[in-house]
């Protein structure tokens, strides 16, 4: 009947799921003492447990005998589920075999391969990637690397026009995006101000006031990038100065004394309306203008790594070049850096940073055809989020992290729990205390669907398409201030283990869930497929 199936890995749940539909498990020769400790812990806690954790036991059928064990270990397996599709040599399957993993998804899974492609999506659909991916470079290459330096210097520019609206004590109409309808906005911190564990202590106030001619400077800067927006630098009656001429190194010296340093800078009346205008214009053309913010951070991941490894935020573009000066050797080439504009004005959850992991699955790539999972869940940083601070523990989600840098309980607020992990469901919960409601379901689930979309598009033709495949990925977003996700990476194989009392239900019913679409979906089309929602088929 060709139900043979082999899990490399600790993945009790499939093989229990597997079992239980009356399949036999052809084991591996060799599995390493780690895995085997990993398995046993998975195991030990779904029998405390007693099941799934959502009121829907996972069957424990009885185990198979050694004789059927020896009887198919030299019959070919029909069901492969492994860690890594590097496991298996997928040229020598049989068609008949499935394995749950494609070849070539770096060209998407990884940080390097998502901001190579995803800037081709406009090719492949009517959709803007800056409008869901925060612009991202590959330092590796030597013009990207020179245009992460352009747009760092352009941000600076816009930067220290919002800085000098924001202490004369200006507003920028269209340009400040909607908080929740509640008591406190969502960028105000919820504890106490004494407990902000910030790194650098603000300013006791102005140190000195920069030349007005700073503000000219940068608005020549800026109106000499809007006319590139707008391509009126190709038109012969427009005439703009080049800013290769602006000596960077000064403008950018000045820059830092009021960004970090505090320095002042007078507007006149004319200069107010100006910086407003501009701004204005800007925000027009430029999709992350909002979300931006004034501090020009950016954070520098290495470009193939998993689990937060490596990841650095900075507000200072010469660190981020001696971060990664060594990035173009040949000797550097595996560890290929990119620069990504950091998320300034996140939405907080009680003053804290959060992202959220949504799965989806790929039943196959031609025609594409994708699968959302409806459940999906929060992990919370473990310091109230600020921006004068920036250790990974305010501001990295990742769980891998999160777990060696946890403070004092009393840093956190009483609300957000000790694993820091909520569910989604909590999440709409606490919208519904914010009179945001209908954030999750009309903004939030629509934008990333459309962020997953768009990025499995722009890549379809690199991918290998093969039929008896599948693959379930978990994608990581933020979200701005006014709900919009934002695309951060997608990951092969996410994490399954139960490290919390959320994910050891989400984690067993997204694996259940999985085998209903690949495996009974084929003797019966109309059977349940769980939480998941086929969302595109070409």
């Amino acid at each position: 009947e060709k139900k043979i199936f082999t899990v490399q890995g600790p993945y009790p749940i499939i093989r229990r799921l597997l079992q239980a539909r009356g399949w036999v498990e052809r084991k591996l020769h060799r599995v390493s003492s780690q895995l085997q400790q990993h398995h046993g812990m998975q195991e030990k806690q779904l029998q405390e447990k007693g099941g799934n954790g959502c009121g829907e036991s996972i069957p424990h059928p009885p185990a198979p005998s050694p004789l059927q064990s020896h009887l198919v270990q030299d019959q070919v397996p029909y069901f492969i589920w492994t860690n890594h599709c590097s496991a298996v040599n997928v040229r020598l399957l049989r068609q008949d075999q499935v394995l749950n993993h494609y070849t070539r998804v770096d060209a998407f899974a990884t940080k390097e391969g998502l901001c190579r492609n995803l800037r081709n999506l406009p090719w492949f659909a009517q959709a803007d990637p800056d409008t869901f991916f925060p612009r991202c470079y590959r330092l590796g290459d030597a013009d990207e690397r020179q245009a992460f330096i352009e747009d760092f210097h352009l941000t600076a520019a816009r930067s220290l026009l919002k800085m000098a609206l924001e202490r004369a004590g200006d507003t920028l109409a269209g340009l400040e995006q909607q908080p929740p309808k509640s008591s406190k906005k969502p960028g105000e911190c919820q504890v106490p101000m004494n407990q902000i564990p910030d790194c650098m202590p603000p300013t006791a106030g102005p140190v000195s006031f920069l030349p007005p001619q700073m503000v000219e400077e940068a608005l020549q800067i800026c109106g000499q990038h809007l006319a590139s927006l707008r391509h009126d630098d190709i038109d012969g009656d427009f005439t703009f100065p080049c800013m290769m001429g602006t000596n960077w190194d000064h403008f950018m010296r000045d820059y830092y004394c009021m960004a970090h340093e505090g320095a002042g800078l007078a507007l006149s009346g004319i200069q107010t309306e100006q910086c407003r205008t501009m701004l204005q214009c800007l925000a027009e053309q430029l999709p992350q203008l909002g979300m931006e913010g004034d501090h020009n951070v950016w954070i520098l991941k290495p470009g193939a790594k998993s689990r937060g490894r490596g990841i650095v935020c900075t507000d200072r573009l010469e660190e981020v070049l001696r971060l990664a000066g060594g990035c173009t050797a040949p000797s550097a080439q595996a560890s290929k850096w990119v620069v990504q504009k950091y998320v300034e004005r996140p939405l907080l959850v009680f003053g804290t940073k959060f992202d959220v992991r949504q799965w989806f699955l790929v039943t196959d790539w031609n025609p594409l055809t994708v699968w959302f999972y409806r459940d999906s869940y929060l992990r919370f940083c473990s310091r109230p989020f600020s921006l004068r601070c920036l250790e990974p523990s305010g501001h990295l989600c990742n769980v891998s992290i999160q777990k060696w840098l946890r403070t004092a309980q009393s840093q956190q607020h009483p609300q957000i729990p000790p694993d820091l992990i909520w569910s989604c469901h909590q999440f709409q919960s606490y919208l519904e205390e914010v009179g945001q409601a209908g954030a999750w379901h009309e903004v939030m689930v629509p934008g990333m669907k459309a962020a997953v979309v768009g990025a499995l598009r722009s890549t379809q033709h690199l991918v290998g398409a093969r039929k008896s495949s599948f693959e379930l990925y978990g994608a990581d977003f933020l979200f701005g201030e006014d709900y919009q996700p934002w695309l951060l990476e997608i990951n092969t194989s996410p994490t399954m283990a139960p490290s919390s009392v959320v994910t050891s239900q989400l984690c067993a019913r997204v694996q259940r869930d999985t085998l209903c679409v690949v495996i009974d979906r084929k003797n019966d089309p109309a059977c349940s497929t769980g939480a998941f929602e086929l969302i595109y088929k070409e």
